[in-house]
């Protein structure tokens, strides 16, 4: 069966400004854990844009932190609500911040329980990253395991120096090597970015079926995040119990309301009821020790497979 999954670096356009609405979150958080944030950001060419809800006793001078981030010469325009007074009063009962599916999976084909083909090109997208620390990506094609096709497209990157460091971290049969040539000018000052663009690379890669949601600026209380990591966890968990190859977890929520509608899993192809877990929003946050997370250490990576809360 071919596969193929692609992965990008801190650099990239999208993911710098995945790290601006998390570290925002973050701050936020510090002055009160409490805090309801919901917010976009998009960047690109000296210009930063936020816009969003938030509501907090915290006090933080976002234009410093994002400036701190991208530097100085960059305008911030932020654009800050606080949260609708009809959403609040579903989640300050405890309620879902909103309705959606959420999705998870674990696979037992790698040691982090990710898909291999993922696995495949975040590595090499780390390993290149530290030799060049810029805008870039990864893809990785595998045929029945064997990697057929490795494709790395990095700022700065020389070609004769990139191609035996993807030789030496990955096996296959074709290399592309920055595909329209060798390239400087890359990130913000090339291309615009926005906060949760690259959900598949978030997720598990393009293989695996995910519930659309974005996960970076928001906290706890948007299940579009705090309920895909449960899913995680509730699949590592059956996979680890069950001596299973894969499973696939299903959650739905309606805003306002604590409790799923809808709570599956899939193990090896067979369908069954989640039981045994609060998956309440409040429970998954006491679950899953959200409340010790940074969470701009979650949105450069992947949020799978690195050994967080939801993982082990």
């Amino acid at each position: 069966m071919i596969k193929t999954a692609e992965f990008v670096s801190p650099g990239h356009p999208d993911k710098r400004c995945d790290f601006i609405a998390d570290s925002i979150l973050d701050a936020y958080l510090a002055g009160d854990p409490k805090s309801r944030v919901a917010i976009e950001i998009m960047g690109g060419h000296n210009l930063v844009t936020i816009n969003g809800e938030i509501t907090s006793t915290a006090t933080v001078d976002v234009m410093a932190l994002v400036q701190g981030i991208v530097g100085e010469e960059y305008q911030v325009i932020e654009k800050i609500a606080k949260q609708s007074p009809e959403i609040a009063r579903g989640v300050d009962t405890g309620g879902a911040g909103d309705q959606g599916i959420m999705k998870g999976y674990a696979t037992s084909e790698t040691e982090s329980l990710m898909p291999l083909e993922y696995e495949l090109a975040r590595n090499l997208c780390q390993k290149i990253y530290e030799k060049y620390p810029f805008d870039g990506k990864t893809q990785v094609t595998i045929d029945d395991g064997k990697v057929t096709v490795a494709i790395a497209s990095f700022q700065n990157s020389k070609n004769a120096e990139l191609l035996p460091l993807v030789q030496g971290v990955i096996k296959a049969d074709e290399y592309i090597l920055n595909g329209t040539g060798e390239w400087e000018m890359g990130g913000f000052d090339a291309d615009t970015g926005l906060s949760g663009r690259k959900l598949i690379v978030d997720n598990y890669g393009p293989e695996i079926a995910i519930g659309g949601g974005s996960f970076s600026g928001k906290d706890y209380t948007k299940v579009d995040r705090s309920g895909a990591y449960m899913c995680r966890r509730i699949a590592v968990d059956l996979l680890r119990a069950r001596g299973a190859k894969a499973v696939h977890t299903r959650l739905a929520y309606a805003i306002g309301k604590a409790e799923p509608v809808m709570a599956i899993a899939v193990v090896d192809g067979v369908e069954e009821a989640i039981t045994g877990y609060d998956l309440t929003p409040l429970g998954i946050r006491t679950a899953l020790k959200l409340d010790t997370i940074k969470f701009a250490d979650t949105c450069t990576w992947g949020h799978f497979g690195r050994g967080f809360t939801w993982d082990v």
